[in-house]
């Protein structure tokens, strides 16, 4: 009979996988086990340390959940000064760099320089003693810092205790604390929800997550590290270069850059600096540049320093993604859809590789919480081809009787009533397509590729031909011709007939294309696919009801009975009953007019019992929730609609007959896919054959995911349905299943 290992062994050997499992999980981003099994292990650990507290050490990983509040942080003195790092801000600069390495080391050939981007984060000291986390400190003044630790020891990608054998007795590693995009995104979300003021940009949040005197709130942030260097190492020989002693770092634990690779000479390293340049929006965390360092000690120790800086490294940065201008004034544009959205005039600036003078400030609601006046200076961020947004104002420096911004009453292309719907953060012009500008966007939308695709319709032709009155709503695209086509600016005869061609073409299309084309507000690809394959025909779609897709529950319609008994006149029509009710959240402008379709009433209302009131849905269609159904019934019931849509019906646009199946006769009813790398034929045509045949298309794997279908690259996706267990299935496996269900 085995032994029972001593309660010391336990600890240290669930201490040790629950490390292994953090490392794999923060810094190798290649999970070893689910969470579940994580919180397992975990609460095991904490159980044997509630039963023995004298076995509970500073390196435990259930120390990272945070101690007591400070009152204030210590001072720290660097034993070794945190250097900052010189900017090259052109390739002029990058290239009298190289220049000035090679002459001072008097080398005739090229250089070999460790590169790696450039985290726009916090820099950081860590200290480790026999292997053991004891301090980490802020950069500060370069010479003197806070004492961070209890907050570092809340990163999981940071190690508590180093791996493996052979690490210094002292070994303070330099590197970044920063906050990658997701997390970032997250964070905002939830202090949304809380009502709290939200972070700018990563890096403040970073940077204010890190300085929280109460570490528990630190242990809530998505912080992580990377090293990039070393201060004081004591008691042993490093290696001969940065690279090398950077790999020596990851194989005790410490997560390093995955994108550091050595780039020999300045032709290389200006190639790794264009590519870091054109994925810098895929990565996972914020950069603002590349840095390149000698990559040999030696090299070095001869250049040494100037001033606080190393001759040895240079920071080449990108241009800037964030900038201070001014408001100049706030216009307001109407899209497709007759969202107004605001729109700052800012004092030219450049920014992020461009000249911005315009930005967004997306809603009302936008302005309101980042108060955003004319006249106002602003931090403006643009990243890569996002459109420019104001990220925040300097108030400081705002002058004297600003007014804040104001939402138009009126269409300032149609002069209609602008509305905001009740819970809706957008407001819209009423005008419709009478309102020119919605005409535009909407026949832009109309000819868009993955909608009708009438190949040479672009926007400037579509403005011609609003502006000129020759195209009142999409029919009329159809009934142009050559001629009319020719006269327009910058289109000659050929050009026009092979536009005349391309709407021909156009008129072969498929019901869901179709649909998606007619903009109908919240109606994506997506919904417009599960639409048509729920229904089959456009007549069917067209004679949707409220009732047909909207479910007014017995306990519900019990309870509406009774609070409209209280608060409603019975003589009030059902449609104009105010909504919300007292004590009914869930009853809608939607249930409201569900109600209008069957009575007249309040009093109608109140004739009828319960069982009456209810009502069960004859059409499921998959995403369709209460509002959605609204918007899409009262597009298909407005007159204007309906004459524009069989217009283009008699002009001969047409599509397959839809096979619809009762939907626990479809073969994959039930059935979950997610879609995952590259595949050999757009992810959109495969989405909609496997929803075609009764299977729901998520983005996220999850216990309830079915199948997996992973293309080339295939990424956190297929390694979350490994560890899952979730089946797996390339094309190859895909067709043969698709097959066997014919």
């Amino acid at each position: 009979m085995s032994k029972k290992p001593s309660p010391q062994a336990e600890i240290t050997s669930l201490r040790e996988l629950i490390e292994r499992y953090n490392h794999r999980y923060y810094v190798l981003d290649d999970p070893e086990v689910p969470d579940a099994e994580y919180d397992r292990v975990f609460r095991a650990l904490q159980e044997l340390e509630r039963q023995h507290p004298d076995l509970i050490t500073l390196d435990s990983p259930t120390q990272r959940v945070g101690g007591a509040p400070l009152s204030a942080f210590e001072e720290v003195k660097h034993r070794l000064p945190m250097l900052s790092l010189d900017n090259a801000l052109s390739a002029e600069s990058m290239a009298d760099f190289d220049r000035r390495v090679r002459e001072r080391l008097k080398l005739d050939g090229e250089v070999g320089y460790a590169a790696e981007p450039k985290l726009d984060g916090l820099a950081i000291s860590i200290r480790y003693e026999d292997g053991v986390l004891v301090q980490a400190a802020t950069r500060g003044d370069g010479t003197r810092g806070e004492n961070v630790t209890q907050n570092v020891k809340t990163i999981k990608s940071v190690p508590l205790r180093l791996k493996g054998k052979g690490w210094p007795p002292v070994l303070e590693v330099r590197g970044e604390i920063f906050m990658p995009k997701a997390g970032f995104a997250k964070l905002n979300a939830r202090q949304r929800a809380q009502g709290d003021k939200e972070f700018a940009n990563p890096r403040n949040a970073a940077a204010g997550s890190l300085r929280q005197l109460d570490s528990k709130i630190t242990a809530s942030r998505p912080l992580a590290m990377f090293c990039y260097g070393l201060g004081e190492v004591e008691g042993h020989d490093m290696g001969d270069t940065h690279s090398g002693n950077m790999a020596l770092l990851e194989g005790w634990g410490l997560p390093i850059s995955p994108e550091l690779k050595v780039m020999v000479g300045l032709e290389a390293c200006t190639a790794y600096y264009t590519d870091i340049a054109e994925r810098r929006d895929a990565l996972a965390y914020d950069i603002d540049g590349v840095v390149f360092k000698v990559d040999r000690v030696a090299d070095q120790q001869a250049l040494g320093y100037v001033s606080r800086a190393p001759r040895w490294a240079i920071a080449y940065k990108f241009p800037a993604q964030e900038e201070i201008t001014v408001v100049e004034a706030v216009e307001f544009q109407v899209g497709r859809t007759g969202a107004v959205t605001p729109v700052a005039r800012l004092t030219p600036v450049f920014v992020g590789g461009a000249t911005v003078s315009n930005a967004t400030l997306h809603n009302m609601d936008e302005i309101a919480r980042k108060d955003v006046r004319v006249g106002d200076t602003v931090f403006v961020r643009r990243a890569g081809d996002v459109i420019p947004e104001v990220v925040s104002v300097v108030l400081d420096r705002r002058p004297h009787k600003t007014k804040p911004v104001m939402m138009p009453t009126h269409c300032p292309v149609c002069g209609s009533d602008v509305i905001k719907p009740e819970g809706e953060a957008v407001a819209r012009c009423s005008g419709g397509l009478y309102c020119a500008a919605q005409r535009k966007e909407a026949i832009k939308h109309f000819a868009s590729r993955r909608a009708m695709d009438i190949e040479g319709l672009g926007d400037k032709l579509v403005e011609q031909l609003v502006d000129r009155e020759m195209v009142d709503d999409l029919a009329d695209l159809y009934e142009l011709s050559v001629e009319q086509f020719a006269g327009l600016d910058r289109m000659a005869e050929k050009s026009a007939q092979n536009l005349i061609d391309a709407l021909a073409k156009s008129r072969e299309t498929t019901l869901p294309r179709f649909l998606f084309a007619l903009g109908i507000l919240g109606i994506g690809e997506t919904m417009a696919a599960n639409i048509a394959n729920a229904l089959g025909t456009l007549d069917a779609v067209m004679s949707l009801r409220l009732t047909d897709l909207v479910e007014l529950k017995q306990s519900q319609a019990k309870r509406l009975r009774e609070v409209l008994e209280e608060h409603a006149d019975r003589k009030t029509p059902i449609a104009e009953v105010i909504v919300p009710l007292p004590g009914l959240k869930w009853f809608t402008h939607t249930h409201a007019l569900l109600l209008a379709e069957r009575f007249e009433s309040v009093g109608d209302v109140l004739q009828a019992d319960a069982d009456a009131l209810a009502n069960t849905p004859s059409v499921k269609i998959e995403g369709v929730g209460d509002v959605l159904a609204e918007k899409l019934v009262t597009f298909f019931k407005q007159s204007h609609n309906r004459e524009v849509i069989d217009r283009l019906v008699k002009q001969g646009i047409h599509w397959p007959a839809i096979e619809v199946a009762e939907a626990q006769d479809q073969p994959l009813n039930g059935k979950t896919f997610v879609l995952t790398g590259t595949l050999s034929e757009p992810r959109d045509a495969v989405k909609a054959r496997l929803i075609a045949l009764g299977a729901k298309v998520s983005g996220s794997v999850s216990k309830k995911t079915d199948y997996v279908v992973a293309g080339e690259a295939a990424g956190s996706k297929l390694t979350k349905a490994q560890d899952l267990g979730v089946a797996v299935l390339d094309e190859t496996g895909l067709g043969k299943l698709l097959d066997s269900l014919k």
